[in-house]
């Protein structure tokens, strides 16, 4: 039986039994025909294609520059067609057991520099309110590692001036103690004293904007580009910069990596992981830049 009959038995198949939608049997289709319209070999092997088969159309895929999840999801639809073709004597095995589809590539978080953080922290003008707050807010997201979120609903409930300390309520409402350095806890002092005093004295967030509302994440963004510009650094920066930022350079003086997971609130260790490869990344530049063998 031609390979495209069979798909479309198999197909069938899936929409009486399971009652699969339109899209998703649609979904199946095209990613079956892509496999045996990829070569004339697949074609003709078709249903009966070894492991070696699959795998060196899967290399090909990836050399070519094809998304992990598109070949994700193909895998997905080789597995239905194969447990389908195993039950009704068109396969006589599965070339699928044991293969693991690709794991998709995680980006390394774009960390600033310590001279651009520094650079970006200066940016503010400090004689003014705005400038106070920003300044504050800048030093207070590099010094703690808090989420944009995090920041614009904190209270003056959860800050604490005497013991340096900001109480955070993170992602699925768990609290962590972060402490706060002691630059942040100056700029904080000014705009607490000073500017948040002349903008909405009676507001209890701790980050306001100039009519004495709450900040918005738009805002900060807002704000935090418009200070990176000033600040001559290249491409855009969020507020999840200076997060990573502030991981990395943890980790860059030699922080345990699960007080980093504490303080950023990560919940799984593996989500921290990821910033000792920034690290490692960083100290290799470094010896090849200083290294006379580098």
């Amino acid at each position: 039986m031609k390979a495209e009959a069979l798909i479309d038995r198999f197909l069938d198949a899936s929409w009486a039994e399971r009652g699969l939608s339109r899209a998703t049997l649609q979904a199946y289709r095209d990613d079956l025909l892509a496999v045996v319209r990829a070569d004339d070999a697949l074609a003709q092997a078709f249903p009966r294609l070894t492991q070696a088969q699959v795998l060196s159309h899967l290399a090909k895929r990836l050399q070519s520059g094809a998304q992990v999840s598109s070949i994700t999801r193909q895998l997905s639809a080789m597995r239905r067609f194969y447990a389908w073709a195993m039950t009704h004597g068109e396969a006589d095995a599965n070339p699928l057991t044991d293969l693991e589809p690709p794991k998709a590539r995680r980006d390394l978080p774009d960390a600033l520099s310590e001279a651009q953080v520094e650079a970006l922290l200066n940016a503010p003008d400090p004689a003014t309110p705005l400038g106070q707050r920003d300044r504050a807010l800048l030093e207070a997201l590099y010094a703690s590692g808090m989420r944009v979120s995090e920041a614009v609903a904190l209270s003056l409930s959860r800050l604490s001036m005497a013991q340096g300390l900001v109480r955070v309520i993170g992602k699925g409402g768990r609290e962590r103690l972060v402490p706060l350095g002691e630059r942040a806890l100056e700029a904080l002092e000014v705009w607490l004293k000073h500017g948040r005093l002349a903008l909405a004295p009676r507001s209890e967030a701790v980050f306001v904007s100039a009519r004495g509302r709450a900040l918005t994440r738009q805002a900060v963004w807002q704000r935090i580009n418009k200070h990176a510009l000033a600040a001559g650094i290249e491409g855009r920066v969020h507020p999840h910069r200076l997060r990573h930022s502030f991981a990395t350079h943890l980790l860059d003086h030699g922080a345990d990596l699960r007080v980093v997971q504490i303080l950023l609130g990560h919940a799984d260790l593996s989500t921290t992981q990821i910033y000792t490869h920034v690290s490692r990344s960083r100290l290799k530049a470094l010896y090849a830049e200083h290294h006379p063998r580098g």
